[in-house]
């Protein structure tokens, strides 16, 4: 997979330079320099970039150009996808998927690059903690390494890796926009003692001054818009460690 090469070539890059050269927008991340605990802490390091950003001149250095390239192509079909299966799911809904996603573009969804390090502490630290996405739609490819884990009926169930197909999550807004017929399903990834993971992940998010709506008219939650939201998940994690989500918003 050309886009899995380029992934690899640049989290091969020295940590410093990962940092430091501005590449892929400024969007490197690693761990969680805010842990406070070791619940908190994450062996990951992840570039986290708007899809409008990919192609805007100094995004990604001349040496780098064959990322650019593959992240275009794979944010292109990406896109489409996540249109087609949200248009799909809102259409069993009765609802034209238009009516919440009119605001998702290229200001405002993201690609995901992720690398999951060898980690001497597995299994207690996290490569991802337990959480919900904050989107409508989320789209990953994981390599075949496995990690993924999702919460079924109050238990772990562990995502058997499959190079052929692409894990498909509701998000918090799919769900609150929903009324709860979807549920934003809760996740996290564990880490390897032995060997590093990669994955790719496509995140459907709106402007933040989108309204999210109910497609009933009755509906479980206020209205809040998308910047709301993500203000009140950043003031709980700030606070608590932790990511409240939709149960702040409920009537």
């Amino acid at each position: 997979m050309e886009m899995k090469r380029e992934q690899v070539k640049v989290f091969r890059l020295p940590f410093e330079k990962k940092v430091s050269c501005g590449i892929l927008n400024d969007s490197y991340r690693w761990g969680n320099p805010l842990a406070t605990s070791l619940e908190q802490f994450l062996w990951s390091e992840a570039f986290h970039v708007p899809l409008n950003k990919i192609s805007e001149e100094g995004c990604v250095p001349l040496e780098f150009n064959s990322l650019r390239e593959a992240m275009e192509k794979l944010a292109e079909e990406m896109s489409k996808l996540a249109w087609t299966l949200a248009g799909v799911l809102a259409g069993n809904l009765g609802h034209a998927g238009q009516s919440f996603t009119e605001n998702c573009d290229g200001s405002t969804c993201f690609l995901r690059l992720n690398r999951y390090p060898p980690c001497p502490f597995s299994p207690e630290i996290f490569g991802l903690m337990p959480h919900t996405d904050s989107d409508f739609l989320t789209i990953l490819y994981q390599d075949q390494v496995g990690g993924l884990q999702l919460m079924k009926d109050s238990k772990w169930v562990a995502v058997k890796p499959n190079p052929d197909a692409l894990i498909v999550n509701i998000g918090d807004l799919f769900q609150a926009w929903s009324n709860d017929v979807y549920k934003s399903v809760k996740h996290k990834v564990v880490t390897n003692e032995r060997v590093e993971r990669y994955s790719i992940a496509y995140f459907m998010c709106p402007s933040y001054d989108s309204l999210i709506g109910s497609c009933r008219e009755t509906s479980l939650y206020k209205q809040f818009t998308f910047g709301e939201f993500r203000r009140q998940v950043q003031e709980d994690v700030k606070k608590t460690g932790l990511k409240i989500g939709l149960p702040r918003f409920l009537l």
